[in-house]
Order: C-alpha cells, then sequence, then structure tokens
C-alpha cells in the first residue's frame, strides 16, 4: 500500500495600491495587490508551503528566499512549477488539495473557476482534486487590506 502524507500551507500579505492581484496565476482585477519581494501570490504560496510540508521538506522561504535577488519579483508559477519537480522526482503525487481563500474585497467567486482550470494545469493535476473556496470575514477581521489563504494537500507515493 502507498504511503500517504498530509500537509498544510498558510500565506498571508498585505494588499496595496500599485501590485497586482494575482491568485493561483490568475491576475484579477483589482484597484490594489500583493506586497511581497516576489509577485505576492499567496495561493499558490499556501499551496507550495503545503506540498512541501507533506513531503517533510522545510518550507517555500528555504527554497525562494526573500533576501535573494533572484526571487525578487519572482512568478510564483516559476516557484510552483519547481515545487512540483521536487515533488515527482521524490515519488509522490497529489491526491487532493483544499485551499481557502480569506478576503474581504474583493470578491471572487466569479474567478474561482478559472484559478482552479489553471492550478489544474500548472500541476497537472485533475480540476476534481482541486477545491478552492473563497471566504469573507463580513469585515470582523480584515478591513481591505490582506488576504489570507490556508491550503491542506494529501499526496501519496506513486
Amino acid at each position: 500500500m502507498s504511503e500517504c502524507r498530509v500537509g498544510q500551507g498558510f500565506d498571508v500579505h498585505k494588499l496595496v495600491e500599485g501590485r497586482k492581484f494575482i491568485l493561483g496565476g490568475v491576475e484579477i482585477p483589482y484597484e490594489k495587490g500583493f506586497l511581497a519581494h516576489s509577485d505576492g501570490d499567496v495561493l499558490i504560496h499556501a499551496i507550495i508551503d503545503a506540498i512541501l510540508g507533506a513531503m517533510s521538506a522545510r518550507d517555500i522561504g528555504f527554497y525562494f528566499p526573500d533576501t535573494l535577488d533572484e526571487t525578487e519579483g519572482m512568478s510564483s508559477i516559476v516557484m510552483l512549477k519547481r515545487i512540483m519537480n521536487l515533488l515527482d522526482n521524490n515519488g509522490y503525487l497529489i491526491v487532493n488539495l483544499d485551499s481557502t481563500i480569506i478576503v474581504d474585497k474583493p470578491k471572487l467567486s466569479t474567478y474561482i473557476e478559472s484559478v482552479r482550470d489553471n492550478l489544474s494545469k500548472l500541476m497537472n493535476v485533475d480540476k476534481k482534486r482541486i477545491s478552492v473556496k473563497a471566504k469573507t470575514t463580513e469585515g470582523v477581521l480584515l478591513v481591505d487590506d490582506a488576504c489570507v489563504v490556508l491550503t491542506n494537500v494529501l499526496i501519496k507515493e506513486k
């Protein structure tokens, strides 16, 4: 029987003017975007941390430190592809991925399927194995200035 492993990922970035709002590699029109060393794609960052956690392979900062010039402005898609190669080279595949995006604005419901489609393509994982949900705090926790993502992933040996 092949071994299954679970990983959990988390990321949060402040929203500021003059930056792009990118989730799962999909640019979403909004007047603010993510303040970050890279492109700030909080969804992909949380997914990467979940995958690395499931493999007991450290975290995103180990592979893509924010102290290096080469990671400044780096596309999170490039990061995800490298981590998917690491997953493959270690003999694992993704069984299921479940992410929750928490942000009050912008409303994301019309973009979720595009995000799932893009993640499916980038990760070479069937879309039915990828869940992405968007939630708001109803203004209780965030005041239009941050986006939080929580991700769980189940991987198994090939």
